[in-house]
């Protein structure tokens, strides 16, 4: 399985909920500082592509944490709900937000040069560098 049909997920205040219609099945991390300054450590999340949808959007507030993307969370509980790029129109998703997902695979991780020295993961993983990433997605 690459992939889940018809995901759903909410805040924890239940004041959003998203509904995804695809959702890849590989679990990635983000190192950046940005993400770890966010939510207190890395990262771990999934592509949800373009065809998201939500409701309860009155509790969701977004912030733009560079020129190409912004992060959305709840403003009512503080929920992580989103990563999104702004030219593709893309969703990255904290794995935690979505229901009923079990069969995943941890397969990469990002920004890996800038991962502190007080944790690691045993997975074995695709890692990039941020040059890496910047080099491939033109970010």
């Amino acid at each position: 399985m690459s992939e889940f049909n018809g995901v759903t997920g909410s805040c924890l205040c239940g004041g959003v909920h998203v509904q995804v219609a695809k959702v890849s099945n590989k679990v990635g991390a983000c190192h950046c500082g940005m993400c770890r300054k966010w939510g207190g450590g890395p990262l771990l999340a999934v592509d949800c592509g373009t065809e998201v949808t939500f409701t309860g959007e009155e509790n969701i507030t977004t912030f733009a944490s560079s020129e190409w993307a912004k992060r959305g969370f709840c403003k009512q509980c503080g929920t992580h709900l989103f990563y999104h790029l702004n030219e593709n129109n893309q969703y990255i998703m904290p794995v935690g937000l979505l229901e009923n997902i079990d069969e995943l695979l941890f397969d990469h991780q990002i920004f890996i040069d800038k991962k502190p020295a007080y944790y690691s993961f045993s997975n074995k993983t695709a890692d990039m560098t941020e040059a890496e990433v910047f080099a491939l997605y033109g970010a």
